[in-house]
């Protein structure tokens, strides 16, 4: 099989310093990643919204000085991975993401968001398809 049948999904990691440029940085990526597998407009506002609230919230539950997250993209799918997080941080994540009236916006936006361990902390995984959504 070749690489043309089998394509890679395109990604970056972004390690930002806690502070006022972890949104602009993390949304621009997000920005150009989703241009790249040709991301529906709808989505891509949905996109930002998740990086917003992730920008808000997850430098308070990350290990270390830097917010980390790496940004995954096919034609089908858009996928961010936070963490390492402190113990607890995934949880808290999604717990702040929550506004009055209109609920979580991370589990309300995207089709998916997983709470696992990794090898240096706790991750959140998000993923946004392109295909119809009933979101």
């Amino acid at each position: 099989m070749s690489a043309v049948d089998n394509p890679k999904p395109n990604e970056a990691t972004v390690s930002v310093a806690h502070g006022p440029l972890v949104g602009a940085v993390l949304g621009r990526v997000v920005g150009m990643l989703a241009a790249r597998a040709q991301c529906p407009i709808d989505r891509l506002d949905d996109a930002l919204l998740i990086t917003d609230a992730v920008a808000a919230h997850a430098p308070r539950f990350s290990t270390g000085d830097h917010l980390r997250v790496v940004v995954r993209t096919d034609d089908s799918w858009l996928e961010l991975v936070v963490g390492p997080l402190a113990a607890g941080g995934t949880e808290g994540l999604v717990a702040d993401a929550t506004l009055p009236g209109v609920g979580n916006v991370l589990e309300r936006v995207a089709d998916e968001v997983d709470k696992t361990a990794g090898d240096a902390g706790e991750q959140l995984r998000i993923r946004l398809s392109f295909g119809s959504s009933e979101n």
